[in-house]
């Protein structure tokens, strides 16, 4: 690594450079109060009773009526300088940590009332927090006992006519989707944090330093996130900054517009400071430009407390990080113009997605200020990323030649501080950031296999010569499924013939309506001789068809304990109905039509509100039904949650499905088998590809793997659209076919590859489809 260009030796250093002396001292550990916070964030969020108006105003009076004079009294009575450690009820503690967020109103409201600016205690473990709580409830029960502990304001009373501090009211409303700014699920990982926390003391030496500010600072979410959760202690608060807080007046709060000038002028500052750019994975500019564009993140991330599908051995979970690289020219390429237009940089993946080439020309670079090149979303598995210097040929040579390799290892950026590297050769510098890798949805396709028996070994004659030409009994359409990186996890097998197949003789016939069973089992083929073998013993989960009521089509009993119905016009997939009830289940589930919630994919360009609620014209209502046929959103809803969240996404039509940790892998799969085997029948018709009896040519794996990379929106009309760098549900039907030589939708014309001993194609047809 060469040295930095001596002409800003004198103004700039890296953040790890700030010594002791220079650095803000942090009377906090604002690490382990963010990660407590985020989570207290998060409780507030999912509260939806705590944001009624009459809940809030009687909380805000709760808080300034009793719990701030409370907090006063056990100040005062105090020997040590430490706040007393006592926790309040979540609606008092939501009040508090809104006003703190404005130091100014805080410290005057405060020293009006007590004279003193009263702390708040740092309690950052669940034990400590319930020890704290049972003393609080002591406290309050002593000093009001005709007061209750929690909030106990409904829903339906009216607001109270009590005076209360209307500005208090707007601060606390304002603040009820803070939770959205932060809730990336690496925003809580330590080594995210620590990084945080070192950016935001650079951030604090940089304002220290700045003198006449011509315009308002913008701080990125992860310095905002400190700052803010630094705030929310306001005694420490105090103590830190006393010697800032006019400097911090520039800084722009967490709801406040913001301009572009404003933007620019804060990172040309950083860049200045620290050499380096200012915004970074999970650090970017957590504010809407005012009158820009805002772009929603590609990949829903979400907190999952639990992941239920660890029981099943085979499934892996997949783990993804957020990556950015920006890139700057050196001094001496001012001189170069002629190499800088027949250069140009390509971004590739180590592993996972080799087909991937991102090339942006050197032209687009400045010597000046670093830029944003590349923003990605990728699976840990891939590795790293790999950028290389090409050069065009001259006049009498063609193509490109590889002038400098680099390479940024994900394990190698997790042990950097601030998560980020920087490398350079003799034209470029280039840093590279990502965010720790987070537990991100499961993704499962089902794949067309052989024909198996009642054993679960595939029809062969490899097979019937293990058995001693023991016929094979039974016949059972089988799909493997697959999981992100193609390792084989479940075999789904739907019980279609019995008896047996004899040359010249016998064959097998269609079981009853009723033992049409389907199964899944858990593991991967054992295979004995080529692609021939047999399915794992283990079955973890069944669906029985079931005698439907009047008003269904379809009924199916699953061994999870839910029973789904299916109903509808059959000659239409968009008048379907689904029902599925679970009378032992904690949550009610539903299956929305079509991509919901996180799953929608809004049109190109921005409409206004007015403008949805329009009545599309009728050829685009048919073109949006038909980009929504086959997909089905899973929702989980609870009394106290009556919106729900979507656990699941599916397409039925192509067996393919995106689950959250916390959903059961086995009861999604059940729940795609079934729609497909009964919309199937219902339209008489193979809308599914059910009856291919034989495995599809499939990508070799590392080509360009299902989800291994999804590149930022903002960055997209950069480079050639390509479906395999974008969410898998926004064109489903391009990645999943393109995973296989043939369109698995299509029943083939032709069953040459079929053998008599499979079954008849009548069998099948009378199966799945009579």
């Amino acid at each position: 690594m060469s040295s930095r260009n001596s002409s800003n030796m004198s103004t700039t250093r890296t953040l790890s450079g700030i010594s002791e002396m220079e650095a803000t001292k942090l009377g906090l550990d604002l690490v382990s109060a963010a990660r407590r916070n985020l989570g207290f964030l998060r409780t507030v969020a999912e509260s939806r009773w705590l944001h009624r108006k009459p809940t809030l105003v009687e909380a805000i009076r709760r808080y300034s009526e009793l719990w701030m004079p409370l907090m006063a009294h056990l100040t005062a009575e105090s020997t040590s300088t430490t706040t007393p450690v006592v926790h309040p009820p979540v609606d008092i503690e939501w009040v508090w940590f809104c006003h703190t967020l404005n130091p100014v109103h805080y410290r005057q409201y405060c020293e009006s009332r007590f004279s003193r600016l009263i702390g708040k205690p740092t309690i950052f473990d669940e034990e400590n927090e319930e020890y704290a709580l049972m003393r609080c409830r002591d406290f309050w029960v002593k000093r009001y006992p005709d007061e209750p502990f929690e909030n106990e304001a409904g829903s339906d009373e009216g607001v109270s006519d009590v005076a209360i501090d209307e500005e208090l009211l707007e601060e606390v409303s304002k603040h009820r989707f803070l939770f959205s700014k932060f809730s990336e699920p690496y925003r809580s990982e330590i080594v995210y944090l620590i990084a945080a926390r070192q950016r935001y003391k650079g951030f604090l030496f940089m304002v220290q330093r700045s003198i006449d500010l011509g315009s308002n600072l913008v701080p990125a979410s992860d310095i905002m996130l400190m700052w803010l959760i630094h705030q929310s202690y306001p005694t420490v608060y105090a103590e830190d900054l006393k010697e800032m807080e006019g400097d911090l007046a520039k800084v722009l709060t967490v709801w406040d517009k913001v301009k572009e000038k404003e933007v620019e002028e804060t990172k040309k500052l950083w860049e200045r400071t620290f050499d380096q750019p200012y915004e970074k994975a999970g650090g970017e500019i957590a504010f809407k430009l005012d009158g820009g564009v805002s772009f929603k993140p590609p990949v829903y991330w979400e907190v999952s407390d639990t992941d239920i599908n660890t029981k099943y051995k085979p499934l892996l979970p997949r783990f993804l990080l957020e990556v950015c690289v920006f890139v700057r020219l050196r001094d001496k390429m001012k001189a170069m113009q002629e190499d800088i237009r027949r250069d140009n940089l390509r971004l590739q993946i180590v592993r996972c997605h080799r087909e991937l080439k991102l090339e942006k020309p050197m032209s687009d670079f400045s010597h000046s200020s670093w830029r944003k090149a590349w923003h990605l979303y990728c699976e840990f598995g891939t590795k790293g990323v790999m950028v290389e210097l090409r050069r065009r040929g001259g006049y009498c040579f063609k193509g490109n030649s590889v002038q400098d390799t680099v390479t940024f290892y994900w394990n190698d950026l997790l042990r950097a501080p601030s998560l980020s590297l920087e490398k350079e050769d003799d034209e470029v510098k280039i840093v590279t950031s990502i965010t720790p890798p987070v537990q991100a949805p499961y993704l499962m396709k089902c794949v067309p296999d052989r024909v198996t028996d009642d054993s679960g070994a595939m029809i062969s004659d490899v097979i019937l010569r293990m058995n001693q030409y023991r016929p094979q009994e039974g016949r059972w359409l089988s799909r493997t499924v697959l999981d992100h990186a193609g390792r084989e996890c479940f075999v789904i097998r739907i019980r279609v013939g019995e008896g047996f197949w004899r040359r010249g003789g016998e064959a097998p016939s269609a079981v009853k309506w009723e033992d049409r069973i389907i199964e899944i089992r858990e593991g991967s083929w054992s295979y004995v001789a080529g692609s021939i073998g047999r399915s794992p013993v283990k079955v973890v989960g069944t669906a029985l068809p079931k005698e439907p009521a009047d008003q269904w089509k379809a009924a199916w009993h699953f061994s999870t304990g839910d029973e789904l119905m299916i109903g509808g016009l059959p000659s239409s997939v968009s008048g379907l109905r689904f029902c599925l009830k679970n009378q032992a289940a904690e949550s009610t589930v539903k299956l929305l039509k079509g991509r919901r919630m996180q799953y929608q994919v809004k049109k190109k360009g921005s409409v206004t509100k007015d403008e949805e609620c329009q009545i599309y014209e009728e050829g685009e209502e048919e073109e949006e039904e038909d980009e929504e046929e086959g997909f089905l959103t899973l929702v989980r809803t609870t009394e106290d949650d009556p919106i729900g969240r979507a656990t699941a996404l599916l397409n039925w039509k192509l067996l393919v499905v995106e689950l959250r940790p916390e959903e059961d892998a086995v009861f999604v799969l059940l729940l795609c088998i079934c729609i497909l085997r009964s919309v199937s029948e219902m339209k008489k018709k193979d809308i599914g590809g059910l009856l291919i009896r034989r495995r599809l040519r499939e990508e070799k794996f590392g080509t360009r793997d299902w989800g291994s990379v999804v590149l930022h929106p903002s960055l997209s009309s950069s480079f050639n659209s390509s479906p395999h760098i974008e969410p898998w549900y926004w064109n489903a039907k391009a990645v999943i076919k393109s995973e296989g030589s043939i369109n698995i939708t299509r029943q083939p014309a032709v069953t040459v590859g079929y053998s008599p001993e499979d079954g008849s194609d009548k069998l099948y047809k009378r199966g799945i489809l009579a």
